[in-house]
Formats: C-alpha cells, structure tokens, sequence
C-alpha cells in the first residue's frame, strides 16, 4: 500500500517526460488508440545516446518509436508498445539533457505561485542518505521544507507540493538569500534526519530480532546436535571403532557452523549501526500567493469550512464502520486513508468542502492520485457546509467526471452540476458537537 502511495506513478512520468523532450525540440504526436507516437529524435539527444557509457549502462537510441506507453500494464500486455520509463535510453537521456541544461538553476532558485493562495515563503529541497556499519545504504530519500515568512515558522513539506504550483518567472528573483534561507531551516533537516534514521533502525532492529531467532538459534541447535553426535562417535572411538572420518567431517561441520553464528552476529551488529551523512542540498524555490485575480469561486478556501469537511468526511467514515486517518498535512493527493478494521486499505479520499453550493477545484498531484487508485479513490464534497450540510461521494472521479483543466492555474475544475450528477447524495450530514 505505501509503495503504491508514494511511488512515481505513470501519470507523473508522462507529464514530466512531455514537457522534458518538448523543450529539448522534441515532438509527440497522439495516435488514435491512445498510444503516442515519437517520429524523431533531437540531434542533442542522439549525441548523448552515442556516449560510450550511456549506451553500455542504458542501451541504444532508435531514430523513432512508433508505440509508445507510460504504463507497465499496458506494455505488458501489448509487446509491440516500448514501455517508456527510468532506464529506458530515451528516458535516462533526455532526463540527462535537462539536468545538464537546467541543474544548475535549481540550486541558484526558482521562483513559483501557490493558486491556493496558503504559501508565501520558501521550500528548500535535500537529499539525505543513511548508512550502517558496512557503508551500505539503508535509506535514501528528497526532503523538502517550507519556511513561511509570515510566521517565521519552518516545517517539513511533500516534495509533490511542486506538482500543484504554478511555475514563474525567474527574471525578478534578486532577494532570494538562500545562504540565511538554509541557515534558518538546519535544526528543522537535522531533527527530521534523526526522526528517518529512527525509523530505518527501528526496521533494522525488527530484522535482527528474526535473525536473531531464525538463524542464530538455528546454527545453535544444529551445533548442539553435532555436540550430541561427537559425543556419541567419542565413546564409540574408546571402544575400538574406526571412526575418526566420521569425528572429522562432524567437527568441520561444527566449526562451520560456529564462523556462521561469528559472521551473522557481526552483520547484525553492522546493520544495525545506523548513521546518516551530512545532507545535500539539491535547490530551493520561492513560493508567492498567485498574483493574478482568480475569479472563480472554486480556487477559494477557507480554514473553518476545510475542518468543518474533514469532520463529516471522518464521521462519515466511522459510522461506516470503517477507521479513517487524517493525512492531509502530508500532501498524498488525498486527505483520509481509510481502512476495514482487518487493516486493508478501504478508501483513499479527498475531501472538498463548500460554504454554500458551487464547484470545487482539484490540484494536479490529487487528479494524478485519482487516475492511479481509480475504484479506491473518493472525491467527498460537502455542500453547504456551514448550514445544512450536504455530503456528495463520488467513486472514481478521474473516469466518471468530465472536469475542465485550468492549465493557467494547475488545477481540474469539477463544475458543481457535474458533482450532483454523478455522486451519491447524502442529507443532513453531521460533523459532532
């Protein structure tokens, strides 16, 4: 469940692989069963294909491809189609040309816009990396933190939160200080780096214990049997049998089996011997409340109507007999995970509330979420929700909804009559005392 919940999922490869290859000069075309079509490749990226590395570790490019899918499922089960990804050459060199082309600007900063209106500060982005004993890595993992200039207040953030801002222009981006920017968020990256050390060594230790049990306690009663037939073939020795082969091949055995219990003590002790590396820092944008006036209704939020959704959607689900979570400060793409009291997976549901009656406005990390978990995934819409609440359950929403893409703003527009047509109405919603 958490790996499909965090993994990079085809939607997020496909829309950044668009607009990688269209900057480089490339071209996509749409063919008519879906599929894409690449006719030609840029001369840029042909020339890093024919690096003698590149094509040792990734393969060669091909002039065109024909049938192309961001989808494993869909490749699988169509041969002719060239599954597009990481690893593929195209893939891996174009991802190379805008690291090169562009790397360098993320360290220098980048300006984006929040259309929410919520963020005014900056989000610094790390990648930190935790060894054990042996220089093994146990983790690697993007942190990203936001520091909000209003409050002077530093917390950690999802790195997707760049999927639901809209990119900016950098030409103005002169007081962007990210020397006392990173100064001011360093205890913030070293408490949450100890906080993700923990929780790797937890793990660690929760493996050991089954090694532990399981294996060294094995060796030791395979040793303890060996013991019990030394002992035996000993006092058959006193009484004249030839049975030294047999204490031989016994005692090797045994001493093998001592080395093993030696070794897998010591790599216990190895793996369990956490630590991390001094982080490194990736880049950092400065995010601004959108600057153009949004004129529809849907793009505005308000914190009391917000907690007044949550509180009907987690109701609504308890009285369901099921066990709702609130994650919605981890910027998933969904404000409740909710399971069976068995602990399976239930519902991943974004909750979206009204004050009155109107539209309501998707970002584009919680459409691409949509898209991934289909069946599982919940649009919950209160109307009305500071008088007579109303709750609207829409299953699927990326397949039953015909949504209007704001592309200005990075947001799918759900119109309101679209959201009674095609969810389950539920009256007098309440949300306790």
């Amino acid at each position: 469940d958490k790996a499909l919940e965090y993994k990079l999922i085809p939607e997020y490869t496909e829309n950044f692989f668009k607009k990688a290859f269209k900057l480089c000069g490339g071209k996509i075309t749409y063919r008519k069963d879906s599929f894409l079509r690449i006719e030609s490749i840029p001369f840029e990226i042909k020339e890093i294909g024919k690096e003698e590395n590149f094509k040792k570790k990734y393969g060669s490019i091909l002039n065109s491809y024909r049938k192309v899918t961001f989808d494993k499922e869909i490749a699988f089960n169509n041969p002719d189609a060239e599954f597009l990804s990481f690893g593929h050459p195209l893939f891996e060199a174009v991802l190379k040309w805008i690291d090169e082309k562009y790397g360098k600007d993320l360290i220098n900063g980048a300006v984006f816009y929040d259309p929410d209106k919520k963020l005014n500060g900056f989000i610094l982005f790390y990648e930190a990396e935790v060894t054990d004993g042996k220089g093994n890595i146990a983790g690697k993992r993007l942190f990203s933190f936001y520091y909000d200039i209003n409050s002077n207040t530093i917390q950690e953030i999802n790195p997707s939160i760049l999927w639901d801002l809209k990119g900016g222009d950098n030409s103005n981006n002169n007081n962007f200080d990210i020397e006392n920017i990173k100064n001011a968020t360093l205890n913030e990256v070293f408490a949450t780096l100890d906080k993700y050390k923990n929780q790797i060594l937890e793990e660690r230790l929760r493996q050991a214990k089954i090694k532990e049990k399981y294996g060294i306690k094995s060796l030791e009663y395979l040793i303890f049997r060996l013991n019990d037939d030394l002992l035996d073939l000993y006092e058959r020795k006193e009484r004249g049998e030839d049975v030294n082969l047999a204490i031989h091949n016994k005692e090797e055995k045994k001493r093998k089996y001592e080395k093993a219990i030696e070794k897998l003590k010591e790599t216990i002790k190895f793996e369990t011997s956490i630590n991390y590396s001094m982080p490194k820092f990736i880049g950092a944008i400065h995010v601004l409340p959108i600057k153009e006036q949004i004129e529809i209704d849907e793009m505005t939020s308000d914190k009391n109507i917000e907690e007044i959704g949550m509180l009907i959607a987690m109701n609504y689900e308890k009285s369901e007999g099921r066990i709702p979570e609130d994650v919605s400060k981890e910027n998933l793409g969904f404000d409740i995970r909710s399971k069976y009291p068995n602990g399976n997976i239930a519902r991943y549901i974004e909750v979206k509330a009204r004050a009155k009656v109107g539209s309501v406005a998707l970002t584009q990390n919680e459409w691409f979420k949509a898209q991934r978990f289909k069946e599982k995934y919940f649009l919950y819409i209160i109307q009305n929700a500071s008088n007579n609440p109303e709750l609207i359950i829409i299953q699927n929403p990326a397949e039953k909804l015909k949504v209007n893409e704001k592309v200005e703003i990075v947001r799918y527009i759900v119109p309101k009559d679209e959201i009674f047509n095609s969810g389950e109405v539920i009256k007098n919603a309440k949300y306790g005392n």
